[in-house]
């Protein structure tokens, strides 16, 4: 099993990411939330993988965090209908917290928001994985708090709750809150990260 591979970044979309290691080139499939995080290209990347086998193909998988590697596994291995393609999607559409918070929560409208994913779908995300959410180990233990809930408030919440009042709908608040959480780094405060967004 591949759990990682760190290498030169040959090149990069919003959707993929080729990384040479040692002469070889890796072909990796990355969602949008781990893209925006990535280096420019000609720079080291290290993503945290996943490989999938299929009768005809295996596809690497990549992401910028151990808990959206595992997160992505949940998906694929628990929620029926949902495989790595929809569960690309899904997490190219909403950042891990805001994912989590909307399974935990019953948020079907903003889960059937994301691409490939109706309300069928999106009920069945809550259903199979509601239960399961705080068993994910590290992936979702560093978003739960102690009790197992998803913290009413964090400054990524915050932030994200400040622009929907504003008028955004959830997931482009979301997109803008982590750009601005990018720019401005890991302590970046609720108002900080608004002003950024707004910005």
């Amino acid at each position: 099993m591949i759990t990682s591979i760190q290498g030169l970044l040959v090149e990069a979309t919003p959707l993929r990411a080729v990384v040479e290691v040692n002469g070889l080139s890796y072909e990796v499939n990355v969602p949008v939330t781990t893209a925006e995080r990535m280096p420019r290209a000609g720079s080291v990347v290290r993503l945290h993988t996943l490989v999938v086998y299929r009768e005809d193909s295996q596809t690497l998988y990549g992401f910028a965090s151990a808990d959206d590697r595992d997160f992505f596994r949940l998906m694929i291995d628990n929620v029926t209908g949902v495989g790595p393609k929809v569960a690309l999607s899904i997490m190219s559409r909403l950042s891990l917290p805001l994912l989590v918070g909307a399974i935990r929560s019953g948020d079907i409208a903003t889960l059937a928001k994301c691409p490939g994913i109706g309300k069928k779908t999106a009920e069945r995300l809550v259903v199979e994985l509601k239960a399961r959410v705080g068993a994910t180990g590290e992936a979702v233990h560093a978003l739960l708090a102690a009790d197992g809930s998803v913290p009413a408030r964090t400054p990524h919440a915050d932030a994200v709750a400040a622009l929907v009042a504003l008028g955004y709908r959830v997931n482009d608040a979301d997109e803008a809150v982590r750009r601005a959480s990018l720019a401005l780094g890991a302590a970046a405060t609720t108002e900080a990260m608004v002003k950024k967004a707004l910005g």
